[in-house]
């Protein structure tokens, strides 16, 4: 296959009157001028398609469900929306139910429909269990962690845990040890426990600012450390509404490298306004912002890959370049995904094309 592209985002740098040759479902060869035979024209900008680190549903659906059909729904909302590489996240149960949506993933995954599984809890501290039910929490023990890693047959890609619990840091190391990435998250911990749970291998933080310390909370904090420390990649949920415009461009400013936006999807991405469920805890969305209606706490975001390109590039306006490392890139590199991300010789051809004045993507390959 051949595609022929106006301009396209080659190697994190914007690129004019390019084509590339696609076989196998690789990029083979990239090219500069015309070529007469394209099998694609590409009028807009040729980026990478969106890598989503963290994303619980859509559609209507949880990866949690016991319908096969109802996961692949939530999937194919988010791979309608250009996301290629999707991560499914998993939110806190009692360890037998986590052990029996993960084996259901675990089929999906060898399918080739998701590109792992992100435990989202159960070890997350108390005092910063956002959505998650905090009567489920607990403390994590590596035997227990050695089962639901069985469970997952290799699958697992990343775990959240707060640092600061018991057990947290001979965990983490257990974790990595076994090539699954730590993201810190729904935690309380102060700058000292944090320093050891990245100096164990945690590389990763998880929703960042949001379930953690505040940038201006006085003291030596998780958050403090997370702006500093090039060792940690920060997710970010850019929807208008985790995080403020200020505190966005804060972060980018220390910290532009090392941004991956994720959408935290809940069920109703994709879908209308109502009423929904995260575990089993009832949720209102309403505007497109869904919270919990015991206490208004927002509970995952009803945003899609395509929407948080846009905000950052047309709301925030930050560069094409920079949006594609955001939502492509960074995250591929954080999960030790190397042969997709970017649009290079040797990846996988998961293109998308970008009418930047319509705010419209739509898939190529």
């Amino acid at each position: 296959m051949i595609i022929q592209a106006k301009s396209a985002v080659i190697e994190g740098e914007l690129r004019d009157d390019i084509w590339l040759e696609v076989k196998s479902g690789l990029i083979s060869s990239i090219n500069y001028g015309e070529v007469a035979n394209a099998d694609r024209v590409i009028r807009g900008v040729l980026i990478p398609g969106f890598v989503d680190m963290h994303c619980h549903g859509g559609g209507g659906s949880y990866f949690s469900d016991s319908d096969p059909k109802s996961i692949e729904r939530a999937i194919d909302t988010h791979h309608s929306h250009g996301t290629s590489t999707l991560v499914a996240s998993l939110v806190t149960a009692p360890l037998e139910v986590l052990k029996v949506e993960i084996q259901r993933l675990v089929s999906i995954a060898k399918a080739g429909k998701i590109a792992g599984i992100h435990l989202e809890g159960p070890y997350l501290a108390r005092a910063r269990c956002g959505a998650h039910d905090p009567s489920l929490l607990r403390d994590p023990k590596v035997k227990e962690i050695g089962e639901l890693l069985s469970a997952g047959q290799g699958y697992i890609k990343m775990v959240t845990i707060a640092p600061e619990l018991d057990g947290a840091i001979d965990s983490i190391k257990y974790l990595v040890a076994n090539g699954v990435r730590v993201a810190l998250g729904h935690s309380a911990a102060d700058f000292s426990a944090t320093l050891l749970a990245v100096e164990a291998g945690a590389s990763i933080v998880t929703h960042f600012p949001n379930a953690v310390s505040k940038l201006d909370d006085e003291g030596h904090t998780l958050a403090k450390l997370a702006m500093q420390d090039s060792r940690l990649r920060l997710e970010m949920i850019l929807d208008g509404h985790h995080v403020g415009d200020d505190i966005v461009r804060r972060i980018f400013q220390v910290g532009s490298e090392r941004v991956a936006l994720v959408t935290d999807a809940m069920c109703a991405a994709g879908e209308s306004d109502g009423h929904y469920f995260i575990g089993q805890l009832p949720v209102t969305v309403r505007d497109s912002v869904a919270r919990l209606d015991s206490n208004g706490v927002l509970a995952g975001s009803t945003l899609t890959m395509d929407h948080a390109f846009f905000n950052m590039h047309g709301r925030l306006g930050y560069s094409i370049e920079q949006c594609v490392a955001s939502t492509s890139t960074i995250a591929a590199r954080a999960l030790g995904f190397n042969d997709r991300g970017e649009i290079a010789v040797g990846m996988k051809a998961d293109l998308l094309e970008v009418d930047l004045s319509e705010k419209q993507i739509s898939i190529v390959s």
